[in-house]
């Protein structure tokens, strides 16, 4: 009877390589069209969300042009919110962010950051009412979740113009096309939309700066950390 050959054996570093390649691979397309996890790095949003909450973004079927207004977000950016990439000079760090890049974990080409949309496209938004709430058109925004807002005296230090005005206030601006207008909950220290409008009254148009629809990632879902889970915004 004649002998079968001897089947070759793969080198156990082979085996290891296809394995990584697929793991990572799998973990790119979850990433990029389910779901993605993040960490919140600063107190933007509190107490809805809290620094350094483990949270995880809902990415599949959140269509950036179509957002609601209240929904949180996350979007990326370079440096600035006008910058679309981080320019990294290192070589080796350079590498390791464009892993991050196909990966949708760990560092990136992009910065992220966690808002509320609160203007939508089209829009005009400003604040205040003699109340000290947002308007959106002119209609007053209820916003039940803002707990740390910045100070506001109706009658002596609101956004009438007269006297010191509130550094609540910020004066008419209106959102452009594709673009969202966007606040963090903890006002009372929150780089967002209308950072450098604060404290203008009257007819001055604030130069305000928006998120674009193409750099939202995906709307706040779930928190994994701190235990026990549950969602992203809290109670």
């Amino acid at each position: 009877m004649s002998q079968r050959p001897e089947r070759r054996q793969r080198h156990w570093a082979f085996d290891v390589l296809v394995r990584l390649v697929i793991s990572f691979a799998v973990i790119a397309v979850v990433t990029h069209t389910l779901v993605r996890p993040f960490v919140v790095p600063s107190g933007s949003m509190e107490p809805t969300i809290m620094t350094g909450d483990r949270v995880v973004a809902k990415v599949l079927g959140v269509d950036g042009e179509d957002l609601q207004r209240g929904e949180v977000v996350v979007f990326g950016h370079g440096e600035t919110w006008d910058e679309d990439r981080i320019r990294e000079p290192d070589a080796v760090k350079n590498l390791v962010r464009h892993v991050g890049d196909v990966l949708g974990v760990g560092p990136s080409h992009r910065a992220h950051t966690v808002k509320r949309v609160i203007g939508l496209p089209g829009e005009t938004v400003s604040c205040c009412d003699p109340e000290g709430r947002v308007l959106i058109d002119g209609t007053p925004l209820e916003e039940p979740y803002v707990e740390r807002d910045l100070p506001f005296d109706r009658g002596e230090r609101d956004c009438t113009g007269e006297g010191s005005p509130s550094p609540r206030c910020f004066a008419r601006t209106t959102v452009p096309t594709d673009s969202y207008l966007v606040l963090g909950d903890n006002r009372s220290d929150s780089a967002d939309s209308v950072s450098a409008c604060r404290g203008s009254t009257g007819d001055v148009q604030c130069t305000a700066r928006f998120v674009r629809a193409d750099q939202v990632v995906g709307v706040l879902g779930w928190r994994w950390w701190p235990l026990p889970p549950g969602s992203a915004l809290r109670e």
